[in-house]
């Protein structure tokens, strides 16, 4: 009878990790590769619990994951700020909205030609993202250190035609973001996000030149379809990036490279 009972509870067991199983959600999330994956990653068993189950999608640009959740490839994203969403959205009428933050990459200046933004030399060339936010964020931050000015009102999508005063007459060469890393061959310094940057084998806490302020409008988010906002499976998505785990993660796998931004 002890072992029947014992069995019996043991088929009970399986049929319950069966039917968890089975009402398991799956979702595909878009992600760039490096510290946006990681992170992912980590929050992937935690939404198991939860009855969500993450495939994890990772991209080499930022372009295509937009597209590919407006077009119902991926059900989320994880690997943009709020002002590059809401310049894709203006721009070609993606219907995807934020519904949860997730951590801050301060962008940096890299060089390996100068150790100092004060040995720029005149005309030097400095290659920034060609993307509108990214690029008017690097712009920003040559700007925060005096290399050049921009006219009054540019905000964050200046781009080139932007600046108004460029005392050393630098060339700013626009350049796709993920292959910065990779130009610091050919330019003086460049602007990179720090996820490319990681993902170059850069680190950002001792090979920057220069650094934005970690009190940046750059928050990244994840962002679903409008349609599928209120939808169950978000907040749990949500509340399991959300958690001390992860944050506690992110602080000691990035030591101040990627911010919590929750």
């Amino acid at each position: 009878m002890h072992r029947i009972r014992l069995f019996g509870a043991a088929l009970g067991a399986v049929a319950l990790t069966l039917a968890t199983a089975a009402s398991a959600e799956t979702i595909k999330i878009g992600v760039s590769a490096g510290p946006h994956a990681q992170i992912l990653e980590r929050v992937k068993p935690i939404a198991a619990k939860q009855g969500l189950d993450i495939q994890i999608i990772e991209f080499t640009d930022y372009v295509i994951p937009n597209q590919a959740l407006s077009q119902g490839d991926l059900q989320a994203n994880s690997f943009q700020h709020e002002p590059y969403l809401d310049n894709q959205v203006k721009d070609r009428g993606y219907e995807l909205v934020t519904v949860g933050k997730t951590v801050v990459f301060p962008m940096g200046i890299y060089s390996k030609k100068v150790k100092s933004l004060a040995e720029l030399k005149d005309g030097a060339k400095i290659a920034v993202p060609n993307d509108p936010t990214n690029g008017g964020r690097a712009l920003l931050l040559l700007q925060a250190n005096g290399l050049i000015k921009l006219r009054e009102g540019a905000g964050l999508k200046a781009s080139p035609v932007d600046v108004k005063e460029n005392p050393k007459k630098l060339q700013i060469l626009e350049l796709d973001a993920a292959q910065l890393p990779r130009s610091l061959d050919d330019v003086d310094a460049a602007a990179v996000n720090t996820n490319y940057a990681i993902e170059a084998g850069l680190d950002p806490s001792k090979d920057t030149i220069a650094k934005e302020s970690a009190e940046s409008p750059y928050t990244n988010i994840i962002a679903v379809r409008k349609a599928d906002k209120d939808k169950p499976w978000v907040q749990t998505l949500v509340q399991s990036y959300h958690t001390p785990e992860v944050k506690q993660f992110v602080l000691e796998k990035f030591k101040g490279a990627v911010v919590p931004a929750w």
